[in-house]
């Protein structure tokens, strides 16, 4: 029954050091500027857009 409670102990924890630690990089982090991640992702969707001949697919307006 004491390694039980023991083992319990220790799983709450170490679960509640993990929530901890999520929660404080969640509020610590703060978000990229949106000109940036449009950037970003208009230079991913252009290179996944490239076919081995050198043609490029037209991509989506909008």
């Amino acid at each position: 029954m004491k390694h039980e409670t023991l083992m319990l102990s220790g799983l709450f924890a170490a679960c509640l050091l993990v929530c901890t630690l999520v929660l404080g990089s969640m509020l610590s982090t703060s978000p990229a500027p949106s000109q940036t991640a449009a950037s970003r992702t208009l230079a991913v969707s252009t290179s996944l857009c490239a076919v081995p001949g050198g043609v490029r697919c037209p991509l989506p307006r909008g």
